[in-house]
């Protein structure tokens, strides 16, 4: 194995622009600035070489800048940027993120569709129409769904076989509550070849003070059944996951939920499919 890839986590800087997410006084333990220089050490000694750093707000600015972290950085290997994919000109601004010096880091594309109030919102004509250009630009598209978004997701990625999908911290279930419906969602994602998933998200779905391995475990099981570990990818979520665990702590329980794949299915789930999908040197 060449390195554990980290395919999901986040930088912000606050000095820069506030975190618009970032709403509430339990948040408070990560309303600060979190740079790629103080993950370096904690991604190598959890032996991740390569990482996938992902977008945190809905706006372009941010994209150019990630860019020019991964430019710089021997960690992290792609970006999974932003554009407005309702906008009529969302394939020039593809084309003008690629053409940039750095723009070969630009691996794919994420919008909160969890905080759209349209359930339906990736089914919408615009919405369906920048997903096109996504997929014209040969990038991935990231989906942050929760479980009542995945009727429109399963419709989505069906009508979009040519574009990969990432399912984000497995759609978000809520951990300890029930499998269902949730569960069906994700086998119907699972279904389509053109979807990939990232476990990843987990410990902040869960009890935030108790959380332990043993609750996360069947969500994984129905991750890890219905998707193969060939079509699964770690990801840490640092620094949210900060509000459950350390990334150590991450790391670890990744490793106890995929104890029982072979050797070659957890260097897929650590590094194999997240090179693969997103293209990474």
């Amino acid at each position: 194995m060449t390195g554990r890839v980290d395919a999901h986590h986040h930088i912000w800087d606050l000095s820069v622009r506030e975190q618009s997410w970032m709403v509430g006084p339990e948040l408070d333990p990560i309303r600060r600035s979190f740079s790629i220089d103080e993950l370096e050490p904690q991604a190598a000694a959890a032996g991740v070489t390569a990482t996938v750093l992902v977008q945190t707000v809905g706006l372009a600015a941010e994209t150019p800048e990630f860019l020019e972290v991964a430019a710089s950085n021997d960690l992290v290997a792609g970006v999974v940027g932003w554009v407005d994919l309702t906008a009529p000109d969302v394939a020039d601004a593809l084309a003008e993120l690629r053409q940039r010096p750095d723009g070969e880091w630009l691996k794919g594309i994420r919008h909160q569709v969890h905080d759209e109030p349209d359930d339906r919102w990736l089914c919408r004509d615009d919405v369906r129409a920048g997903l096109e250009a996504v997929a014209e630009a040969e990038l991935v598209y990231d989906l942050l769904t929760k479980t009542p978004h995945l009727p429109a997701a399963v419709e989505t990625v069906q009508a979009l076989p040519h574009l990969s999908f990432v399912v984000d911290h497995i759609s978000k279930p809520v951990i300890g509550g029930d499998l269902e419906p949730w569960a069906a969602g994700i086998r119907a994602l699972a279904a389509q070849p053109n979807v990939t998933c990232k476990l990843s998200g987990m410990v902040t779905e869960a009890s935030w003070t108790d959380w332990k391995v043993s609750d996360l475990q069947p969500y994984a099981d129905v991750v890890l059944d219905a998707f193969g570990p060939d079509r699964v990818m770690f990801g840490s979520d640092w620094p949210v996951c900060l509000l459950a665990a350390s990334y150590a702590e991450v790391v670890q329980a990744a490793e106890e939920l995929t104890a029982a794949l072979t050797s070659e299915e957890r260097e897929a789930v650590f590094g194999n499919t997240a090179r693969r999908v997103y293209r990474l040197s």
